[in-house]
């Protein structure tokens, strides 16, 4: 049977909490729901929607997106198809980039601009306030405290709820929370890519949601591609699954947030929050949770 036809609910893989805020442990990425390079709009709006109708149905109760997806695009899409939100589902989305064409991003951390971002977004995903907002990157241009000052501001006004940071390192992570409370922290992190170890184990000792994007990684004919398929072959599921098991596995503040434009693929990327891994399995993908 293909591992696709029962997917057990998001809430398989556990919860996590953004302050006084608790979702299921698997999340969905909205970043793939625009055009190619994450510009414009998608090849199939309709399938889109779909997928994000789905998500709820399957029990994720984490949505995160940014204004620079489209841009605007992905906010769009999330407000025209979920609006008025389910109880209990968080919207999470970023602020911090500009874009001038497809994979073109450039920092833009000025509080003017991080002001303006996210009343847009507030906007599109037609919310009187914004369950977590992230700062998307730390601009070289723009001093830290400014940008999450600006933050601190929009969240005094009532337009934000809780803060969250992207793309950050540890030092950066320390200095932002010398100015506000900080639930989450979002870097690139997938069983290949491990560079943001350090920001893990800091979330884990802050006890703070770790949002790996890209969880998955690009697939490569190496011997970590390999141990996955073997793994996969044992659980008869995919290489992308236990990938993801894999993240989950690691440490209890992972929420992974894979993304995707289609229905199938969200279902197979949901059915990994039911795969346990055992310790041979560990072992031989490198899990060290």
């Amino acid at each position: 049977m293909s591992a696709t036809r029962k997917v057990p609910a998001a809430a398989a893989a556990g919860t996590v909490s953004f302050g006084d805020l608790t979702v299921n442990r698997l999340g969905f990425g909205a970043m793939r729901i625009t055009g190619e390079g994450i510009w414009g709009e998608p090849r199939d709006v309709a399938e889109a929607k779909r997928v994000l109708a789905r998500a709820v149905e399957l029990g994720v109760t984490l949505i995160d997106t940014a204004d620079s997806y489209g841009p605007h695009v992905s906010e769009r899409l999330i407000g025209e198809t979920l609006s008025p939100y389910p109880r209990g589902l968080v919207i999470a989305t970023k602020g911090g980039y500009t874009r001038s064409g497809p994979n073109q991003w450039t920092p833009d951390g000025r509080p003017e601009h991080l002001r303006e971002a996210c009343d847009g977004s507030l906007k599109r995903l037609r919310l009187e306030r914004i369950d977590v907002y992230q700062l998307h990157t730390v601009d070289p241009k723009v001093p830290l405290a400014e940008s999450v000052g600006a933050l601190a501001a929009l969240q005094g006004e009532g337009k934000i709820r809780h803060i969250g940071v992207s793309n950050f390192s540890v030092a950066q992570l320390q200095e932002a929370r010398r100015l506000v409370t900080v639930v989450s922290v979002q870097n690139r992190y997938n069983l290949r890519d491990r560079a943001s170890e350090p920001v893990l184990r800091e979330c884990e000792r802050l006890g703070i949601p770790f949002l790996p994007w890209a969880p998955l990684g690009r697939a490569k004919k190496d011997a970590a591609e390999q141990a996955l398929g073997v793994v996969a072959g044992r659980h008869g599921a995919t290489a992308g699954q236990i990938a993801i098991a894999a993240l989950l596995a690691q440490s209890p503040v992972m929420l992974p947030i894979p993304g995707t434009s289609r229905v199938a693929h969200l279902e197979e990327n949901v059915a990994a929050a039911g795969i346990e891994l055992s310790s041979r399995d560990r072992e031989e993908i490198g899990v060290r949770g």
